[in-house]
C-alpha cells in the first residue's frame, strides 16, 4: 500500500466530499473576508452549522480509532487530526475577528442588528454583545457618568449632530477580486468611476464596493 492508497482510504464523515471541499473553501473565504473587512459581515449561520457538525463527526471518528495498533489506521488518524486542526484554526480566527469588531463598535452593531440586519449576529454573539455592553455601561456609570448631568449620561447621544457611537471606517481601502462582471463602480466623494470585470483585482474604498461584496459578485482578498 503506497501513500496514495493510504490517503485515499482515510475514514471520512458521511458528508459528500464535494460538499466538504465547498464548505472548506467557503469557510476560508469567510475567514479572509472577516479579517480584512472594516465592518462586521453577516453571520454565516448555515455554513458554520455544517462545519461544526463535520468537526464533531471528525472528533468522534478519531476517538473511535484511538489506540488502534494498525500503523495504517494510525496514519489515517494523523491525517484526520491535521485536517481537523486546519478547520478549527479557520473557525477560531473567524470568531475572534468577529468578536474584536463587536468589542470595538458594540452600540453601532447592536443598533444595526435590532433595526435592519437581523442576520448580522448569531444568538451567542447577540448574548455576548448585550452582556458586554451592560457591563460596560455599568462600569462607566459607576466610574464617572453618574457625576454628569442626566442629559450627558447617554453613551449613544447624538445631540448637536455629533454621534457618540463609534462606527467602523467605511472609507478604508480593501483588496477585492471580481467574481462576475459588475460594470461601473463609482467612488463617492472622489468623482472616480471605473469598470470591474470578472477576474479583476482592485484596491478600492469599502463603501464603494460593499453592495457587490455582500451580493457575492466581488470577494475580499
Amino acid at each position: 500500500m503506497d501513500i496514495s492508497d493510504l490517503l485515499a482510504s482515510v475514514v471520512a464523515p458521511p458528508t459528500p466530499s464535494h460538499q466538504r471541499l465547498s464548505d472548506l473553501q467557503s469557510l476560508t473565504r469567510s475567514f479572509v473576508a472577516e479579517r480584512t473587512c472594516p465592518e462586521l459581515l453577516p453571520y454565516p449561520s448555515a455554513l458554520l452549522d455544517r462545519v461544526l457538525e463535520a468537526i464533531r463527526e471528525q472528533i468522534e471518528t478519531i476517538e473511535e480509532h484511538a489506540g488502534d495498533a494498525d500503523p495504517r489506521t494510525n496514519f489515517r488518524m494523523i491525517i484526520l487530526q491535521t485536517e481537523l486542526e486546519r478547520v478549527r484554526f479557520l473557525v477560531r480566527g473567524l470568531v475572534r475577528g468577529r468578536i474584536a469588531k463587536i468589542d470595538a463598535h458594540p452600540l453601532h452593531i447592536l443598533n444595526l442588528y435590532t433595526t435592519s440586519q437581523p442576520t448580522l449576529l448569531s444568538p451567542s454573539e447577540h448574548k455576548y454583545l448585550t452582556t458586554h455592553q451592560a457591563l460596560l455601561s455599568s462600569h462607566f456609570s459607576a466610574s464617572f457618568l453618574s457625576q454628569f448631568p442626566a442629559a450627558l449620561q447617554r453613551l449613544d447621544d447624538t445631540t448637536g449632530g455629533v454621534s457618540m457611537v463609534d462606527k467602523p471606517d467605511e472609507d478604508r481601502a480593501v483588496f477585492v477580486r471580481c467574481l462576475r462582471d459588475v460594470g461601473q463602480v463609482y467612488v463617492e466623494g472622489t468623482g472616480t468611476r471605473f469598470e470591474m470585470r470578472r477576474g479583476d483585482v482592485s484596491v478600492v474604498r469599502w463603501s464603494a464596493i460593499r453592495a457587490w461584496v455582500l451580493g457575492g459578485d466581488v470577494e475580499l482578498i
